[in-house]
């Protein structure tokens, strides 16, 4: 019996021991982000392309669990965007875009698309419009009355707060 038992355990401990070889194998593979290489990027509303399959530096993107930046080699993600700033990093510089929400997918070839439900460069936004919106975004939660009002509302003064901080 207990040369059985030795037999099994040297059996379990071998079969472990090929599982951290297979894992060992897959991280050495894998390495840290490299800001040096360029990758694959892709941006775009459902009315507007703003890059396709550009050769860019590293995106800064707003997350719903928190803000990141992406280089080449970047582990593959799916994100779910916030209302924030995306800011693309490529040969001439950054360059800025405010999104309300979509999604941003980074893939293991290093290629990345943003698809976002609206987006505009930040020069082309007008901050006294974002100040009055706001406002009466404010006005509108304070007078709402039922739960469905309150909670658009609330979207509302939160991507106008958003579009004011993006402007700062």
């Amino acid at each position: 019996k207990i040369i059985m038992a030795l037999f099994r355990t040297l059996g379990r401990i071998a079969q472990v021991s090929g599982q951290n070889a297979r894992i060992c194998a897959f991280m050495s593979r894998r390495g840290y982000a490299d800001g040096g290489v360029e990758m694959s990027f892709t941006f775009a509303t459902p009315s507007e392309s703003f890059y396709s399959d550009a050769k860019i530096k590293q995106v800064d993107v707003p997350s719903l669990s928190g803000d990141f930046g992406i280089l080449a080699q970047h582990v593959p993600t799916l994100a779910a965007l916030k209302p924030g700033v995306v800011t693309v990093h490529d040969d001439e510089g950054p360059v800025k875009y405010f999104v309300s929400s979509g999604t941003v997918t980074v893939n293991s070839d290093s290629s990345v698309q943003i698809l976002a439900e609206e987006a505009t460069p930040l020069d082309r936004l007008d901050m006294a419009a974002i100040r009055d919106g706001l406002s009466k975004a404010q006005q509108e939660m304070s007078s709402a009355t039922s739960d469905k009002a309150k909670a658009e509302a609330q979207i509302a003064v939160e991507c106008y707060e958003a579009l004011q901080k993006s402007l700062e």
